[in-house]
């Protein structure tokens, strides 16, 4: 699957485009990361605890997205981007979302 947060995919041509796609997922950190990461926030810097969740989130709403673009028949999806929310005060919500669509290399 190709994946480009740009309106075109370098070397293909867009055949088809099959819609919208997105991938979501909420993570909260557990009790003793919350604690570790309200502990480190004390001294300020980087909280490597939510930097750690977050990756894993976004890298797993990508994968969530790619799936549901299969399941249209798409093996590209174009201009990717991601969106965040917080749900209270312990809950991250990632989505990554773009157009599913069918892509050919172009003909030398």
């Amino acid at each position: 699957m190709i994946v480009v947060t740009t309106e075109e995919v370098s070397g293909h041509r867009i055949v088809e485009m099959k819609g919208q796609v997105f991938g979501l997922v909420v993570r909260s950190r557990g009790l003793g990361g919350n604690i570790m990461a309200g502990l480190r926030s004390l001294g300020g810097g980087e909280i490597t605890e939510y930097t750690e969740l977050l990756e894993d989130a976004r890298r797993h709403a990508v994968d969530r997205m790619v799936q549901n673009a299969t399941a249209m028949g798409a093996n590209a999806v174009i201009r990717m981007q991601y969106d965040s929310s917080e749900i209270g005060n312990t809950m991250s919500e990632i989505v990554a979302y773009g157009t599913a669509a069918i892509v050919e290399p172009l003909k030398s």
